[in-house]
């Protein structure tokens, strides 16, 4: 496997000034004992790469990243040079290109001037050690960069970050750091990136970084007994679209078309599962399903949704200030998730979307969607029974009179298919309404996995089809045909090879419109006969 994701205007060759004639970069690294290289791939050409490490008795990999290493006397010189740069700046260039540039030429002059001659070499990979401090993420450049990495993990120093690859699951890495004071200057630096402020005042913060992933940072001891953590959650920069999903077998073309027609016609969703279930990438992959006339609102506590909609309004909570007002339970200047979906509400939106449920905004998302209002959102619930209880029970107090407001539930889960790890809608469920007589709510299963045989088996009935048959004037053949035409629209496209998030919005719009003035064409028609 080589990752999509190399870097490489940082080459030397790449700058027309200050450049180092260099030689090899990869260093030889020697496997960890009992383990042998199972897969090797290039991050950052040509400075970092990655070697997957297995232990045949056992099965346990690890994450062995590659990088130029500087003995001791390139390490002082190092130092001197970092020095010399950031007393030379005055103004700091905005475009990363011209930044690398910046200081490669300052590296250069500096050499120059100094009685310590290196070799191109030894410059190039001290270039690469000062660009991963002062630009890159230091220790974990690396697995920052691979797009194969999905969250990288930091439970204190001495310890070795864990990182969840793709293919291998969690598994540790060759990487950490040495003190307490060296982490905590890490988690300082990362936070000031993402534009909040951490200190032992407020030793722990959620907040996005510069390149999209989703930071959990804690400062000290103040909050984890272990010191300073952090976890980061990468996103990819071109979202997954339901093709990709297709296509990693999280859903099936069925599921899809079954879940655009949905989202289309504004159906009230939840998309439920445990930690790294894939539940926002699944409700990103499916918003693509939005019709572009139509407005959308967001409301999340950290950046994570990625849409290519135009009449978009994303909005973000924001902490407070000082100490907690006992009337509100507020810090000063705090905007909540409620607030935001509240404000919302006036903004007239025709989908509102939350990125998760999980306290008192749960009661004005049910309101919002009793009122005709479509609501999409995540919730974290490993089953159906309990998100129900955890719907009806504290702090969000759902009366169950008002369950029968949502019309879908996608659960999904992170299961084992053989020896590799992978993602799985596990069942597509409709809330068909409340027993009169038993109080319970009843419920359509419309798809599930067959974990045996790695398949998504329709039940034969949906609800959801029936009301849409009804409300288009449909026959059942009409609706086949539907679907029929729109799993033709999926395999042709995924028989085309790579569709980016963007472009396949746009063939949705296009099929969209078609479908719409077809349709109006059809009801006039019938009205005039």
């Amino acid at each position: 496997m080589k990752s999509s994701r190399v870097t490489s205007d940082l080459s030397a060759d790449s700058e027309p000034n200050g450049k180092f004639t260099h030689g090899e970069l990869t260093e030889d690294v020697i496997p960890i004992s009992n383990q042998t290289v199972t897969e090797a791939y290039e991050v950052e050409s040509p400075f970092a790469s990655v070697n997957i490490l297995s232990d045949q008795k056992n099965g346990v990999y690890t994450y062995q990243v590659v990088e130029p290493t500087l003995p001791k006397d390139s390490a002082l010189f190092a130092e001197r040079a970092r020095a010399n740069f950031i007393s030379s700046i005055t103004t700091f260039p905005s475009e990363r290109k011209k930044r690398i540039q910046s200081l490669r030429t300052s590296l250069k002059t500096f050499a120059d001037s100094s009685e310590n001659k290196l070799s191109d070499l030894e410059l190039e990979k001290i270039f690469y050690n000062l660009y991963r401090e002062l630009e890159g993420y230091g220790p974990i450049e690396v697995p920052i960069l691979d797009d194969n990495v999905e969250d990288i993990s930091c439970v204190g120093a001495n310890s070795p970050i864990y990182i969840f690859h793709r293919k291998y699951g969690s598994i540790m890495s060759n990487v950490s750091f040495k003190s307490d004071e060296d982490l905590d200057n890490f988690v300082r630096l990362i936070v000031q990136r993402s534009g909040k402020h951490i200190s032992i005042s407020i030793p722990m913060v959620d907040c996005s970084l510069p390149n999209g992933a989703r930071l959990q940072a804690t400062l000290g001891r103040e909050v984890t007994k272990n010191g300073p953590s952090f976890t980061i959650r990468r996103f990819k920069e071109d979202p997954f679209t339901p093709l990709d999903l297709i296509k990693l077998g999280t859903m099936s073309d069925d599921i899809a078309v079954y879940l655009w027609q949905a989202v289309e016609k504004g159906q009230n969703m939840f998309i439920i599962g445990g930690t790294a279930s894939g539940k926002t990438t699944t409700l990103n992959s499916i918003l693509s399903f939005v019709p572009s006339n139509k407005k959308l609102v967001s409301i999340e506590d950290t950046r994570e949704l990625n849409l290519p909609l135009e009449n978009w309004v994303q909005s973000l909570t924001r902490q407070g200030t000082g100490d907690v007002n006992p009337s509100t339970r507020k810090r000063v200047g705090e905007v909540d998730m409620f607030d935001l979906l509240v404000n919302s509400l006036r903004q007239r939106p025709d989908y509102i979307v939350i990125g998760e449920v999980r306290g008192r905004e749960a009661y004005t998302v049910f309101q919002s969607m009793a009122t005709g209002q479509s609501a999409i959102s995540t919730f974290h619930s490993n089953d159906i029974p309990s998100f129900i209880h955890r719907l009806e029970g504290e702090p969000l107090n759902i009366p169950r009179s008002m369950l029968s407001s949502l019309d879908i539930v996608v659960l999904q889960s992170i299961t084992k298919v053989g020896n590799e790890t992978v993602r799985r809608i596990k069942r597509v469920v409709e809330l068909v309404g409340i027993d009169k007589q038993s109080g319970e709510v009843i419920t359509n299963n419309v798809f599930e996995w067959d974990p045996v045989s790695d398949k998504f088996i329709f039940s034969g009935h949906s609800y959801f089809h029936d009301r849409m048959m009804k409300s288009e004037d449909w026959s059942s053949e009409k609706l086949n045909d539907e679907i029929d035409r729109r799993k033709s629209l999926m395999e042709n496209l995924r028989r085309k090879g790579q569709v980016g998030f963007s472009n396949f919005s746009k063939v949705v719009q296009r099929i969209q419109l078609e479908t719409e003035n077809v349709f109006q064409t059809e009801k006039e028609n019938r009205s005039r006969g």
